[in-house]
């Protein structure tokens, strides 16, 4: 696609989402966080057909059998299950809906949650990453709705990943839409590359954090933060 077409794609989609989502895309961009994508135009139902032909191809080349009525619809699921599911965080029309509330209160400690269940995918083997995330910030100007910050991470994490850069990501999301740089965010997680291939190491997880403002100058509160992390991860 030449490049005039793609800015040309991606002005018309920036129409389409949330000023939140653009907010926090832009941010992502300016950081170099951003998951790597390439604007190609296609609608949902065009890449779900994309997808279904493909996987048929894949299945075949590795001896299946497809008129098995076992498998007959394998290729139309997984589809499906990319583009509704495991990987609708790749487009910000499905970004959440942020809710937030002036700080009236002047809330000034950390809103911290905690054991955020997440499931994504490895972008380098396309197999599953099962974790938790843990998120702490202190308010601004605003707060976050408490179910909002669960959102965040599970958008984020419906996509092809590597779990540094999506720990990244939740953090700058975090502080775009806050205004505020004290976020720190923490992940566990079990990635099935390891565990089930490779060297099959079904006991490791991976930890990773980002930290940002106080959380990151601040040596009481961080090390209040990760305590907290460790304990519930």
């Amino acid at each position: 696609m030449l490049a005039h077409e793609a800015i040309k794609i991606r002005g018309a989609a920036e129409h389409l989402i949330s000023a939140e989502a653009t907010i926090v895309r832009r941010a992502l961009e300016a950081k170099g966080l951003e998951t790597p994508m390439a604007e190609n135009g296609f609608s949902n139902e065009e890449k779900r057909i994309k997808i279904q032909a493909a996987m048929r191809v894949v299945m075949e080349t590795l001896g299946l059998d497809l008129s098995d009525d076992s498998l007959h619809d394998t290729p139309n699921r997984i589809a499906k299950m990319y583009v509704n599911e495991i990987f609708s965080g790749l487009d910000y029309r499905a970004f959440p809906k942020i809710t937030q509330i002036q700080n009236k209160m002047s809330i000034d400690q950390p809103v911290q949650v905690t054991d955020i269940s997440l499931t994504s995918t490895c972008e380098h083997h396309f197999v599953t990453i099962d974790g938790v995330a843990t998120v702490s910030y202190i308010p601004k100007d605003t707060v976050l709705g408490l179910s909002k910050i669960n959102r965040l991470v599970g958008f984020f994490a419906q996509r092809p990943q590597v779990q540094e850069r999506l720990t990244q990501q939740v953090m700058v999301a975090i502080q775009a839409l806050t205004g505020t740089d004290d976020v720190a965010v923490s992940i566990n997680a079990t990635h099935y590359c390891v565990k089930a291939r490779g060297i099959r190491d079904s006991q490791s997880y991976t930890k990773t954090s980002s930290l940002g403002g106080a959380f990151n100058s601040n040596p009481d509160l961080r090390r209040e933060f990760y305590n907290t992390a460790q304990s519930t991860g």
